[in-house]
């Protein structure tokens, strides 16, 4: 097809649940080896748009073109057929199943009625070798291999369909920065060889390095499309959100107060590492470090979700003991999951429901649960959080991933936590849902809780923290105060330099 022709076209595109509008008319086009960004708040309506272009929601109006023809998207089968590939947040892979066995699940090669499995692998290695990978990777099993790795997979799978475009949502959200430019290296190719990338991220430098031009979808309407290398980030801030956006982060200095939570000589169950550290009202504990490192792990195990073999946790002077997630809760330590939809949310249940589940006991009136208590109290947070749609009978899958995100952090608002870690508090979410939750955030420390942020974004570490730990392979590297962390330091000692 001749590069200069959209490959796909897409005018007046609306769609609405029951009185919730969420596409207002959408205009957009593609070529041959673009790729396309689209950026938008969270709820701006970009996935409703994709599942679209995928065929799992039909348009209410509106008009598709494929190759300058008009098509109907009514189904996935339809959106493959065409040659629309998608690889989502979450990975659709069987872990158990081999390389191989999951590029051609569902598409399996047969041979006089039985499995071609020397044709399958050849052709899978054939595959990972196109996106510079050992091919001799296509017999492990998925569950062998870095999320890196799972997503290559991912695309192969979507090459063995010959997928003219490939919509990529949210692709980096899991990955460490060498996995990144690995998946870029294979974007490159891939554009190079004509196929066509819309590509999600609220990740705006990411968006600098790798997008052609650039849609902005604000409250279900396209603001802008304009060429990436001639737009400042700030300019789609601006665009995105509707207001110029001073802050990025918005720190906030409040006087130090007393130590309110100390870990002392805490050893993971099969680690040989034992961990202290200290926090102390008024300021903002980072921790950080590469994946892997053991951040999310340690703090799990402070939680009680993992086992730990010995140590103490010490609350505004008074020794804790912790054997599981509710005996943390009964001492006041809050979690906030990076896995918010695994382990933060019960996405089946309502808004009010998700937001009174940390605390139940708090609504009990006699023997049953006051409705009415939870609902005003959800309804409250809704207010106070700017958390859209503002329905709290709305199940919570329902809701766009930052607003999932402030669900769990009303859930633990609504508790008596005195000490809030947060574990990758910002994944996922656009930049203007994360300047609420900074926000947020400053206004814990300044009611006097611990706050710990643990994040893999150096400038979230950077911008919103007064004190950084450093982590290394299970064990604290550094003790950085503010004005001596930099991102070359924080690396230096996140790769076990001293």
């Amino acid at each position: 097809m001749d590069k200069t022709q959209n490959l796909l076209e897409v005018r007046g595109i609306k769609k609405s649940f029951a009185n919730n509008v969420v596409l207002k008319g959408i205009d957009f086009d593609i070529k041959p080896g673009e790729i396309h960004v689209f950026l938008g708040e969270n709820g701006a309506g970009k996935s409703t748009l994709i599942k679209i272009l995928t065929g799992a929601y039909q348009k209410d109006d509106g008009d598709i073109f494929w190759e300058g023809k008009p098509v109907q998207i009514n189904s996935p089968i339809d959106a493959i057929k065409l040659g629309i590939a998608t690889i989502y947040q979450e990975l659709n892979v069987v872990p158990e199943l081999t390389v191989y066995e999951n590029i051609f699940l569902g598409r399996e090669i047969k041979k006089n009625a039985l499995l071609d499995i020397k044709t399958m692998k050849q052709k899978s290695r054939e595959f990972m070798e196109h996106l510079g990978q050992d091919p001799d990777i296509i017999t492990k099993k998925i569950s062998e291999l870095g999320i890196g790795k799972q997503q290559l997979v991912e695309i192969a799978k979507a090459l063995t369909e010959n997928a003219k475009l490939l919509i990529m949502d949210e692709p980096t959200a899991s990955l460490s920065g060498n996995e990144v430019e690995q998946l870029f290296k294979t974007i490159f190719k891939l554009k190079k060889q004509g196929i066509a990338i819309i590509f999600i991220s609220h990740r705006l430098e990411e968006i600098k390095k790798i997008g052609d031009r650039i849609t902005i979808l604000r409250d279900g309407m396209k603001v802008d499309t304009l060429s990436v290398k001639t737009t400042s980030t700030d300019k789609m801030i601006e665009l995105m959100v509707g207001r110029p956006l001073d802050e990025k982060y918005p720190k906030k200095a409040f006087e130090k107060g007393r130590v309110g939570f100390e870990v002392k000589n805490l050893r993971l169950k099969n680690s040989p590492h034992r961990v202290s550290f200290s926090a102390r009202q008024g300021e903002i504990l980072g921790i950080s470090g590469l994946v892997g490192a053991g951040r999310t792990e340690l703090m799990r195990g402070i939680f009680g979700a993992n086992p730990v073999s010995e140590g103490e946790v010490v609350i505004f002077g008074e020794k804790v003991k912790i054997n599981n997630p509710k005996d943390a809760i009964d001492a006041g330590i809050a979690f906030i999951s990076e896995d918010r939809k695994g382990e933060g949310l019960f996405l089946d249940q309502t808004v009010f429901m998700n937001v009174a589940s940390a605390n139940l006991k708090k609504f009990k009136k006699g023997l049953l649960l006051s409705i009415n208590e939870i609902r005003n109290t959800a309804n409250r947070f809704v207010e106070d959080l700017k958390i859209k749609p503002n329905d709290i009978n709305l199940p919570a899958r329902k809701l766009s991933g930052g607003n999932q995100q402030k669900v769990v952090i009303s859930k633990w608002l609504n508790t008596n936590a005195k000490v809030f870690i947060f574990d990758e508090p910002t994944r996922g979410i656009d930049v203007g849902a994360k300047v609420e939750v900074y926000r947020l955030i400053n206004s814990l420390v300044d009611r006097g809780s611990i706050v710990i942020i643990v994040s893999s974004e150096l400038p979230e570490i950077l911008g919103m923290c007064d004190r950084v730990l450093v982590m290394h392979e299970g064990k604290i590297t550094a003790d950085l105060p503010r004005e001596e962390a930099s991102q070359e330091v924080i690396m230096k000692y996140a790769t076990g330099g001293q």
